[in-house]
């Protein structure tokens, strides 16, 4: 990737930039293949620590500050909101819509004439649409005497995750719960049971982060839980407008995935009285620690933004009457979780002296659809919603085929559930280039704000340079090779390696290279040869870079932030796919704190600049490829300026649709594309100091040039390289391989940019 940089009077080269992609591929292969087959025990003992440490953080401030019920009067209309926007909604999701809106269409009617103490139901098939084009298929159980006359309580009951398919065909899991739905019709309640959105007659997808690889969610500010949570208060609102129901008496109530259902509308919908769910929830001691996170999809989880534990979403049923249901054996939400989460939602019941509107019920079994759980949830719901006591003298049954409750003979060709999770969330933009200079600053302390607290609020309060120690040095070529293991943050260590020539002095420049897991397996084949190998077998990269950094003042410094390079945690796809998911529950990425390592990995260069005599004012550049270009941008936004950030094979979006681009999507950041894009982020790095970008699409940085157009940046202040063509005018470069990066050096001439120090613009 030989990344030059031009002075006046000699050019400098970054020499950690000159292992070129291409040039990689040609060294040998066998001690790359040894460090992937590495043992990571240290580095995973390491990460568990890590997720135990994060976790109890979070645990401990759940609920922490409401010691009376002033203070939660306070904070529940501040947590309502955050629910809301975790979820991917806004304030208009709670204000019911209206029938026109709702556009419910009933397709068929069946009729159960009843048996013993069962009066028999009446099942409506019906959808509605959540939002335009947004199709919620359900049956709506009515009592065969139900009428306006006389309207009956209302219960939405939420469905698990149960398939139901016949030759092909999805049925939707409407059909896999019916029996709960006709038991409580035969005994008096109307029942809106709806499908989800992966399970139902559409089929959307739930497994996003699971088993799609769809990593672009977590930074549009999506979770399938949105649409669950969206579909359930539409239909609460479908409930409320059925002449034969008594809006005033409306419960929910489901299991599972239905369980946690139920959590959502009863925590964002004042309408539900009452709410029964049923092994939906745990806490994150248990996702996170105990790893149960590996048996939900996405549809269990918010994008934790605020970074809550789950008991604070159970918290927001009260006062209203409210039964917790498990059993003991159950793995995917385990007991202890579950009582763990009972204790804060009971100490805030008992708080506002309603202990007896808050019950739990354990019965003995695993992850299972039990009488033994269902006949409590009745009683609850016929003790809160007027039924009053009565003897349940029967199971719940199954009174129809499964294709006779299906909705549609055909599905709609206007439906978005398929493809929902792309529009769901409104991204952020147009962008437009500011009008001046005042403008420009105003936007990008907002940007700035914006991503601190709802992209990068995981990061920890960064004070101190990070502790650090030398692991051990060599020499050999006339190079000196020294590691260093700095803390990022605690239970997160890492190694950073510095290569320079002998007697080096005051370097012009130091150059953090940031390199992930290819670039750091392939550096090592070349360390090897540098400082073990004969002059004659150094093979060509070790080669080049013993020439550059013999005749350079220059220091280059190699990193690699966690999860990769000499910390690799285990590359199991599964793995790796649950540790990822993990970070999401903590309202982190894996990406975004790498990020923060980056960061890190600049405070421990600078420290030692800072502290040792005649090193104070060398610049400090960075460069990065790929992935690590985009965390790098980031990174650079929170530190003091650098002289140079000079980047290679740019991902140019956050989004699904960059898939077009040769580069692939940026790396997941939470949220981040409700704030800004790639080339914003860029365009403020450029702002603060000179931006080279090569071998990238040059038409997806257009933005950053037309900002330098209107600010009236000078030429070399954002450069797009070799081959690229730049989308501005005012003599920005477009030609071939035009460089025109002069180095800042204490007493030169060039201008660090117009940033501050810290989170600058």
């Amino acid at each position: 990737m030989g990344c030059v940089i031009n002075r006046p009077a000699a050019a400098v080269r970054l020499t950690t930039r000159c292992l070129s992609g291409l040039a990689w591929l040609l060294v040998a292969t066998a001690l790359a293949t040894a460090a992937e087959d590495a043992p990571t025990i240290g580095a995973d003992r390491s990460l568990a620590r890590f997720f135990e440490r994060e976790t109890r953080q979070l645990q401990e401030a759940c609920l922490s500050d409401v010691r009376s019920m002033a203070d939660w009067d306070a904070e529940r209309p501040r947590a309502h909101a955050q629910l809301l926007e975790m979820f991917g909604l806004d304030a208009a999701a709670v204000t019911p819509a209206t029938t026109d809106e709702l556009a419910a269409v009933v397709t068929g009617r069946l009729t159960f004439e009843g048996e013993g103490s069962s009066g028999g139901c009446v099942v409506e098939k019906l959808h509605y649409q959540s939002r335009p084009g947004l199709y919620v298929t359900a049956n709506l159980y009515l009592p065969r005497d139900a009428s306006p006359e006389k309207p009956c309580p209302g219960v939405l009951y939420l469905c698990g995750h149960g398939r139901v398919v016949e030759d092909g065909v999805s049925l939707g899991n409407k059909v896999h719960y019916q029996h709960h739905g006709a038991w409580l019709a035969e005994h008096g309640y109307a029942v809106l049971m709806i499908d989800t959105l992966q399970l139902g007659e559409i089929e959307g997808i739930h497994h996003g982060t699971y088993r799609e690889g769809r990593w672009w969610w977590p930074s549009r500010g999506y979770t399938p839980a949105g649409v669950e949570a969206l579909n359930g208060l539409r239909g609460v609102d479908y409930l409320c407008s059925r002449p034969e129901v008594d809006a005033q008496r409306i419960g929910v109530t489901g299991r599972s995935g239905g369980g946690a259902g139920s959590w959502w509308a009863a925590a964002l919908d004042p309408r539900v009285k009452v709410a029964v769910p049923v092994a939906g929830i745990t806490d994150l001691q248990d996702h996170v620690v105990e790893g149960c996170v590996s048996g939900h999809c996405d549809c269990m989880f918010v994008v934790n933004t605020y970074r809550w534990d789950y008991p604070k979403v159970a918290a927001l049923s009260y006062p209203r009457p409210l039964l917790l249901a498990n059993t003991d054996q159950d793995r995917i939400f385990p007991l202890a979780g579950v009582m763990r989460t009972q204790a804060h939602v009971r100490r805030l019941y008992d708080l506002g002296g309603r202990p007896d509107a808050f019950g739990l019920v354990i019965t003995s079994g695993g992850h299972a659809d039990t009488q033994d759980l269902q006949m409590p949830a009745i009683r609850w719901l016929d003790a809160h919603l007027g039924m009053g006591p009565r003897l349940i003298d029967s199971a719940a049954r199954k009174r129809f085929e499964p294709r006779e409750l299906k909705v549609f003979d055909e599905l709609p060709a206007d439906e978005r559930n398929t493809r929902i999770d792309q529009e769901f969330v409104p991204l952020a933009g147009p962008f437009e280039p500011p009008a001046d200079q005042a403008a420009w600053r105003t936007q990008a302390d907002q940007w700035l704000a914006d991503l601190r607290a709802k992209t990068f609020a995981g990061w920890p309060a960064t004070s101190a340079p990070p502790r650090g120690e030398e692991l051990g040095s060599r020499e050999g070529h006339g190079l000196v090779e020294r590691t260093y293991r700095i803390e990022s943050q605690a239970d997160v260590e890492l190694e950073l390696v510095v290569v320079h020539r002998q007697g080096v002095g005051v370097p012009e420049v130091v150059v953090l290279d940031v390199v992930d897991q290819a670039g750091w397996q392939q550096l090592s084949v070349v360390r090897e040869e540098l400082f073990a190998a004969r002059a004659e077998d150094l093979g060509e990269q070790a080669a080049a870079l013993q020439q550059t950094l013999t005749e350079k003042s220059q220091v280059c410094a190699f990193f690699a932030p966690r999860g990769v390079g000499a910390d690799r945690w285990n590359p199991d796809p599964k793995v790796h796919v649950q540790n990822r998911r993990r970070f999401l529950l903590l309202g982190q990425t894996w990406e975004g704190m790498q990020a923060y390592d980056i960061r890190r990995a600049m405070q421990a260069i600078r420290g030692v600049l800072s502290q040792t005599p005649g090193l104070e004012e060398v610049p400090l550049a960075v460069a990065a490829e790929g992935a690590m270009a985009v965390l790098a941008v980031y990174a650079s936004l929170f530190e003091p300026p650098v002289s140079q950030l000079e980047l290679s094979r740019v991902p140019v979006s956050h989004n699904v649709h960059a898939e077009a681009h040769a580069e692939g999507i940026a790396p997941p950041l939470l949220n981040v594309l409700k704030t800004l894009d790639v080339p914003q982020a860029a365009a403020m790095a450029a702002s603060r100091g000179r931006v080279a970008v090569r071998h990238s699409d040059a038409k997806a940085f257009a933005y950053v040039l037309s900002v330098a157009e209107a600010l009236g940046w000078p030429d070399e202040q954002m450069t797009l390289r070799e081959g690229l063509r730049g989308g501005g005018s005012s003599g920005y470069p477009q030609e071939l391989g035009k460089l025109c990066l002069p180095v800042v050096v204490p007493g030169g001439g060039a201008a660090t940019g117009n940033g501050r120090e810290g989170e600058g613009r």
